[in-house]
Parts: C-alpha cells; structure tokens; sequence
C-alpha cells in the first residue's frame, strides 16, 4: 500500500510560481498510473504565471476562492469546482481570497519538465 502525507512531501516553487507538493508521480512512486497529483497554493491577491502544458491538466479547488484564465476565458472558481484545461492551452489562475487558494494539480500522462512552457517573465 502506498500513502503519502501532504506534509511530508518536499515543497517547491514551480515555474509558473505556484507552491507545488507532489503526491504521486509513476516516475518516482510505486504506483501504476498516467497522471501526477500534486497539491497547489497560491499566495492571496496573486497571479500564477501564465503558461502552457503539452498535456491535459485538471485542477480541483480544494479552498480559496479564485479567477482562472484558460486562452482568454476567465472564470471564477471556489471549493469543488473542477476546472479542465486541454492541451496546450494558455493557463493562469488568480487567488482573490484572503487566505490563498489551494487546488490540487492532476497532469495526464503525468507532469514532465519539458511539457511546460512559461509565456511570461
């Protein structure tokens, strides 16, 4: 059985500056599976960097409340809003609230470095 505590995995600031702690990835877990999951935050009043992935990504609301961008469609997200953004589409998402938002990430096939491409400085 594997089972990963949030808070024991390694955190990290990704390229398009969200705070990332990976849960599950087949690269580096025992776990047969095509996707990675991992758990996101967004400091409040904060933008992610505007970026792509070559794969589908879902991103589930978990607490917070926010305003996601996928090529120029803007909507608001809150808790228990699952948000598809296809292939190569241009992605961002805004914290409004005043505690952060925090969202889980799941990348299918899983997240690579070289997937990812960031539009913006």
């Amino acid at each position: 059985m594997l089972v990963k505590t949030l808070k024991n995995c390694r955190e990290i600031t990704a390229g398009d500056h969200t705070v990332l702690r990976e849960l599950l990835h087949p690269d580096r877990d025992a776990a047969i599976i095509r996707c990675s999951l991992a758990h996101a935050k967004v400091p409040p009043q904060t933008w992610s960097k505007l970026h792509t992935l070559r794969t589908t990504e879902v991103y589930y609301i978990l607490s917070g409340h926010g305003r996601m961008e996928i090529d120029g469609d803007i909507r608001d997200v809150q808790p228990g809003d699952a948000v598809y953004i296809p292939p190569g589409g241009k992605q961002r998402i805004l914290s409004l609230g005043p505690d952060g938002l925090e969202f889980l990430c799941i990348v299918d096939p899983a997240w690579r470095f070289e997937d990812e491409r960031i539009l913006e400085s």
